[in-house]
């Protein structure tokens, strides 16, 4: 059983009222979850002040309140720890609860807009082939060794995320590799947790709905850089303008990668089809079953990552030969017609641009490129006209379409997408509310030979409509409208 000292160090506390000789059975912060003798966290989020609820939990048995702020009644009993940030005290309470489990292993990060979920489950696949038992933490899944847990945010609350890294200790898990979302560090999920290695991928359009300004994001991920130890490395893209931004004044040991400028670990494409590229790394040729620049940067951090970590060149090598596309990333979906359909996540203008690009490299002069696509409801509303804009630039169709409109009305999300539309492009643009719609029309518009882009939502087997997600797969989709057109 923890002590109740044991869970509070390293904690800031500003006051304590009643006993600390008290044991801890369980931490949380959510007063309908609570169980007898837990501590509570009183968090002041961003939807809802957890210093309401305090009556709540203590009603249901809550011996410990860890808060902001006292309650106007104090109870006998129950102990009161007062401290300035209720965030940065979970994320240290939720280690120390478990054991500081991310001291226990080599725990790697990843932090940028595009490329996190395909690079990290890249490290996993890599050092299972290795022959490790590793742990997962990303928007699509979460992985305790070979255990899969299904994730609801990019990276879970303080509690979760280090109950999950404690279970991939007891697993015997040697490696964990985590997306890092800029929400968490700026929500201080990742307090108390020790990385022994950080990434950078890149940094472009995304998140100014919650983040507000540009510089604020830049300095959300730009934190977690800066509170690494001497004894971790930190990689960084050289090729983004905010690469060398992000290990300013950091104490790890800095390491650079690209494809353009000079960089400890530096990669060209020699050659790219259909079924994949050739890359050269650090000088030694290596066949991939990727497609595209942006794959270019994520092979390549996967590559520097495993050797920072100890790998063997000659193994990591070979397995960068055998890893296939990450689920909802650069998929095809065939026709027996020859009409080649591509799902990707592409969410952001900087994404969607980057699979325009790479299918324009490719695509011949007799293949039309056809673009389905979307924006999230209930985020980010100043990307939508600019990805609009990427669609009709680069491609020879386009139908705009509902992605997860969420609790905003669909036609809203669409008129706001349309401002990114010079009128005289408006004759290569339909738009068409319903998905499923949307797709078959692009289906029934493409002929033999043409390509279709179904971008937005990737992995995803679900809309998310007015707060209920309804079931909806675009590779299913498509296969159904393939077959039906036969």
């Amino acid at each position: 059983m923890n002590k109740l000292e044991h869970v509070l160090s390293g904690v800031e506390i500003v006051q304590v009222i009643g006993s600390t000789a008290l044991d801890v059975p369980c931490v949380g912060f959510d007063s309908r979850n609570v169980v007898s003798g837990q501590l509570f966290i009183a968090i002041s989020g961003t939807q809802v002040d957890g210093h309401k609820y305090i009556p709540d939990a203590i009603a249901k048995g809550t011996k410990i309140v860890v808060c902001e702020k006292l309650p106007e009644v104090q109870p006998e009993g129950v102990t009161f720890v007062v401290v300035p940030d209720s965030l940065v005290a979970c994320g240290r309470i939720a280690a120390n609860f478990y054991d500081n489990p991310s001291k226990k292993l080599r725990l790697v990060g990843i932090t940028g807009t595009n490329g996190k979920t395909t690079t990290v489950t890249l490290l996993y696949r890599m050092f299972r082939e290795l022959g490790y038992k590793v742990g997962l933490l990303s928007t699509v899944v979460n992985y305790v060794d070979d255990k899969k847990v299904d994730a609801t945010h990019t990276t879970p609350d303080a509690v979760e995320l280090n109950k999950l890294l404690n279970q991939m200790v007891e697993a015997g898990c040697e490696y964990c590799f985590m997306e890092v979302s800029s929400h968490s560090i700026d929500q201080h999920r990742i307090e108390g947790l020790h990385f022994e290695g950080a990434i950078f991928s890149n940094i472009t359009h995304d998140h100014l709905d919650y983040h507000k300004t540009f510089d604020a994001y830049i300095k959300a991920k730009k934190a977690f850089f800066d509170n690494l130890s001497k004894s971790s490395f930190a990689l960084t893209n050289v090729d983004d303008k905010n690469g060398m931004v992000m290990v300013q004044n950091c104490n790890a040991n800095i390491k650079t990668y690209g494809l353009k400028s000079p960089a400890d670990y530096k990669s060209r494409i020699i050659e790219s089809h259909f079924d994949g590229m050739l890359l050269n790394i650090n000088g030694d040729d290596v066949w991939t079953r990727f497609l595209g620049e942006f794959n270019g940067y994520n092979l390549t951090a996967v590559y520097a990552t495993s050797l920072l970590l100890g790998a063997n060149k000659d193994e990591v090598l070979r397995v960068l030969s055998m890893l296939g596309p990450v689920s909802g990333r650069f998929e095809y979906v065939k026709s027996k017609s020859g009409i080649t359909a591509i799902v990707d996540y592409a969410h952001t203008p900087d994404a969607l641009d980057n699979v325009i690009a790479t299918i324009n490299k490719m695509r011949k002069e007799d293949q039309r490129l056809l673009v389905v696509v979307g924006a999230g409801g209930n985020r980010d509303k100043t990307k939508r006209s600019v990805m609009a804009s990427v669609a009709v630039n680069n491609a020879d169709f386009v139908v705009l379409t509902s992605d997860n409109p969420r609790n905003e009305d669909p036609n809203d999300i669409l008129n706001d997408m349309r401002q990114g539309i010079k009128p005289e492009q408006m004759g290569k643009v339909l738009t068409i509310v319903d998905r499923k719609e949307g797709i078959k029309t692009a289906c029934m518009l493409a002929k033999a030979n043409d390509i279709i882009l179904v971008a937005g939502k990737g992995h995803e087997n679900y809309q998310e409509v007015n707060g209920v997600k309804h079931h909806f797969d675009d590779k299913e989709v498509l296969r159904e409208i393939f077959e039906s057109l036969q």
